[in-house]
């Protein structure tokens, strides 16, 4: 049994509608469904506004789904209410985008290590200071530095102590919601480099969500790619990465900056914007800005399909070209 189980997760908001008028859904998330083991990172991109983020808090019960199941260690995370929430709370954790806003700059290092703990933990006042400093020591951060306060850090040092905070009470499975895309690219590459070190010691399972695929790939063992609501492709990181099968995906990676142009191949780059996810276009979602579209991509739905080995996409003609 997978650590993570997820099955057909919708969230919808309204949005419009009236007495005579029929009432509209903005479909952030659109039945989405993934597996997540233990000790696995698996990466999660697309551009801004496909619903990454609405995923990651209707994952961790910050928003209730309209449907779906989401199964951690066997238990419906979508069954529990009030107390037996709470409890489950410390098995899933989160690491915010945003080291500037996520930490409540009127409150210390140590406080703010310190909340988890007495929400979670049955540690006395002398096992919550010896469980900060360990954690303290986990991320890269001196002890001494608890008794300090937010704006006496960098924002690479600050993402450190957001990692710490969801780190404090040993959590099954962490979102990592674009943890490094505020920070420079030579501290992105400490921040990722830390994740799995951190990994490695305590077999946490991360969902890492970006919209750049070179980090992705460089942390994940698998990859999801979103668009408007839906999963369209999903496999082994290295083999999406070198051999991918939908024109989204394509479009994402010829994006990628490299040194070398020639290096980047034929792959087509995206054009276009995103389509409201109010009214998203019939038919496949990404047909509107796929070079290879057909007639038929604009009538039908492609359903996702496995087309080799773990390697799954939702287009009509993956496989066949």
């Amino acid at each position: 049994m997978s650590l993570l189980e997820v099955k057909d997760l919708k969230k919808y908001y309204p949005a419009g509608g009236g007495l005579f008028k029929p009432q509209k859904f903005v479909k952030a998330v659109d039945g989405v469904s993934f597996t997540l083991e233990k000790g696995e990172t698996l990466g999660l991109v697309g551009e801004s506004g496909c619903g990454k983020s609405t995923l990651a808090r209707v994952l961790l019960r910050l928003e209730e789904p309209q449907s779906g199941s989401i199964f951690l260690d066997g238990v419906d995370l979508c069954a529990l209410k009030g107390e037996k929430l709470r409890r489950k709370r410390g098995e899933f954790q989160m690491i915010f985008q945003d080291p500037y806003a996520s930490l409540n700059p009127r409150r210390s290092i140590r406080a703010t290590l310190e909340e988890p703990l007495l929400l979670h933990t049955d540690l006395d006042a002398s096992g919550r200071k010896e469980r900060i400093g360990e954690l303290l020591d986990m991320v890269g951060l001196h002890r001494e530095h608890a008794d300090r306060y937010p704006h006496q850090f960098s924002g690479g040092q600050r993402q450190r102590i957001g990692i710490a905070r969801a780190l404090a009470v040993n959590p099954k499975f962490i979102v990592a919601d674009e943890p490094v895309s505020a920070l420079d690219v030579s501290v992105q590459a400490q921040i990722v480099n830390l994740l799995q070190e951190i990994q490695k010691k305590t077999e946490t399972a991360f969902l890492f969500i970006a919209h750049d695929l070179a980090v992705v790939e460089h942390i994940s063992k698998r990859i999801m790619v979103m668009y408007l609501g839906k999963v369209m492709e999903a496999g082994n990181a290295e083999e999406l990465c070198t051999r991918p099968l939908h024109p989204y995906t394509e479009g994402l990676l010829a994006s990628v900056p490299v040194l070398d142009p020639a290096k980047r191949g034929k792959k087509k780059s995206l054009t276009g914007d995103v389509p409201s996810p109010l009214s998203p276009p019939q038919g496949c979602r990404f047909h509107p800005r796929c070079p290879y579209a057909e007639k038929i991509c604009m009538e039908k739905a492609p359903e996702m399909r496995e087309i080799s080995n773990g390697h799954f996409c939702c287009c009509h003609f993956a496989g066949k070209v």
